[in-house]
């Protein structure tokens, strides 16, 4: 019988070794990349850095407009299919790296633009996770951040959904909590965007490694909520009877001060 980990940090490498490869067959982990190089104004004098990199879309995508992206992940397993995605489409100008993204290895003002999607739900600390981003990031440059955000007053039932999906997952930040995170994170200039992620259960749970007896669990929870939305997630069935079910992401941005900007 598999013992499962349950130190926090080597749950999320447990989990993202075996959904390295499952992690690219969601369509939508594809979705809205045009937002984020809209939003972060990425162009071709950018240095950049993907914290919590993943299997390398977003950091191979922004390579095709900056000069140099630097991928950071702590799952080796991840890094090799950032790898591998990067020979299949020939980019030379972009390097990974093994990291945690509370610690990034850098020196302070590195990187014109530091970028995360989808990882702040997967943090134990993410005020410590965006206090390195803007930490590495150069004055003037821009820190942005992408996301899962649920309404207040449906963050906690959506995170029994996922902590049971995903034991990797620790809290979906709620709309205040969000606001609250960037009011106070010294960024200027600050603004955010939306988009929606839509995923199909079956699917989803295929590329999910829960608890074997908590599937039917999870199954049941998503699919009582259609027509209900306790979860925030708007589940539903199509026209063929599956479940298909929406997350609201939201993306911030914002510029770090110069230091002669610092009151």
């Amino acid at each position: 019988m598999r013992v499962p980990p349950t130190d926090h940090l080597d749950i999320i490498i447990d989990q993202f070794t075996r959904q390295s490869i499952p992690f690219t067959q969601i369509p939508g982990h594809f979705s809205a990349i045009d937002t984020l190089l809209r939003m972060s104004a990425v162009t071709a004098d950018d240095t950049v850095l993907d914290v919590a990199c993943g299997p390398g879309i977003v950091a191979c995508e922004l390579a095709r407009h900056a000069r140099s992206v630097t991928g950071v992940d702590i799952t080796p397993g991840m890094l090799q299919q950032a790898r591998q995605r990067q020979r299949q489409q020939g980019l030379s100008n972009v390097q990974w790296q093994e990291a945690n993204a509370v610690q990034l290895p850098f020196a302070a003002d590195t990187f014109s633009l530091v970028v995360t999607r989808y990882s702040f739900h997967h943090l134990q600390d993410v005020q410590q996770a965006l206090r390195e981003m803007m930490r590495v990031c150069t004055p003037g440059g821009r820190v942005l951040v992408a996301d899962v955000v649920m309404p207040d007053e449906q963050a906690a039932a959506y995170d029994e959904l996922e902590t049971l999906r995903d034991p990797s997952h620790t809290h979906a930040l709620s709309t205040s909590e969000s606001l609250a995170l960037f009011a106070s994170s010294g960024l200027t200039d600050c603004r955010f965007g939306t988009y929606e992620v839509e995923i199909e259960l079956e699917a989803q749970l295929a590329a999910s490694f829960p608890a074997e007896e908590d599937v039917p669990r999870i199954r049941r929870m998503v699919t009582d909520d259609i027509g209900i939305n306790r979860l925030g997630i708007h589940a539903r069935r199509d026209a063929q009877g599956q479940v298909h079910y929406t997350v609201p992401i939201r993306v911030y941005v914002g510029r770090k001060a110069h230091a002669t900007d610092v009151v």
